[in-house]
Parts: structure tokens; C-alpha cells; sequence
């Protein structure tokens, strides 16, 4: 039952999404995904994006750029679309996106577009990009298959983190 719960929430939720206005930096007549512009003092998805995977012995290795390993358990800025992971109009965890979420069953990317968000209170769910700040982690071995997390995340603007 809560499948059936969770699965309406999001064909509810995505259907608003398929037929907004595309981004303002959309380039016309684009298809989904969308990938957000760089922002000054968030994180580039760009950066997050540097990852080498490797198979040893059948398992896949990831192997983090410098640039991301410096940013582990650091203070910063995320910006994406939220993607949540539980009912509610607020919400204390979600997945935020780098692409716009454009199918209700799909996830719009892989793990280097994908981060858990844990929030200290919970923020109002919104279709539009948001900002959030909090602590940064680059998960080794997650079992969801995760490379980020960011904890303690509050709503932010641009700039300074």
C-alpha cells in the first residue's frame, strides 16, 4: 500500500512538471533532461560529474577527482530540483537533481546528477530549482548506489556558502 501511496505521489507530482515552460537558459525546442547553468558559490554539477568507474573483480569501482574529495564533509551550496522520497507538501529528505524529473518512474540521471538531501527542518516541496547549504559527503559504498549526501541542509541563495 505504501508503493501504491508512493507512486501516486509521483505521477501527481511529475505531471505539472511535463507541461511547464521549459528553463529560461533551455535552449529552444530542447528535450529533457536539462542540466542547471553553473551558479557563483554552488557547487557545479560539472565538478560532481568527475568520477572515473572502474570494474575490479566484477564490482565497480568509483574513483572521485581531487576537486570532489576536498569538497568531503565541507560546508556548501547545491543548487537542483528536488525530487522528493516521502509524501507531504514538506519535506525532510529528497534526492535533488541535476535535470529536470520528466518521467514519474524514471530516475533523470545517474549517481554523479543525484544527491540525498537531509534536512535540519523540513522545506516546502517546489517544482523550480532550489538552493540548499549543508554539510557535504562523498559516500564510498552506499547501498542505493549514491555517491553525495548533504546533511543538515538548509533552504540558501547564491553566493558564499
Amino acid at each position: 500500500m505504501k508503493r501504491l501511496r508512493l507512486g501516486l505521489l509521483v505521477i501527481i507530482i511529475a505531471l505539472p512538471a511535463l507541461s511547464a515552460p521549459p528553463l529560461p537558459d533551455a535552449a529552444p525546442n530542447s528535450s529533457f533532461p536539462v542540466k542547471l547553468p553553473d551558479v557563483k558559490g554552488v557547487v557545479s554539477w560539472k565538478t560532481l560529474g568527475e568520477v572515473e568507474e572502474t570494474t575490479v573483480n566484477h564490482q565497480l569501482i568509483s574513483k572521485f577527482s581531487t576537486a570532489i574529495v576536498a569538497l568531503d564533509s565541507q560546508q556548501v551550496k547545491l543548487q537542483g530540483f528536488m525530487i522528493p522520497l516521502d509524501m507531504g507538501k514538506k519535506q525532510k529528505r529528497f534526492l535533488l537533481s541535476a535535470n529536470v524529473p520528466s518521467c514519474p518512474f524514471c530516475m533523470p540521471g545517474g549517481p554523479e546528477s543525484l544527491i540525498e538531501v537531509v534536512c535540519k527542518q523540513p522545506i516546502a516541496f517546489n517544482m523550480e530549482p532550489v538552493i540548499v547549504s549543508g554539510k557535504f559527503s562523498v559516500l564510498k559504498d552506499d547501498a542505493n548506489g549514491l555517491w553525495y549526501r548533504l546533511v543538515d541542509a538548509v533552504p540558501a541563495t547564491a553566493g558564499k556558502p
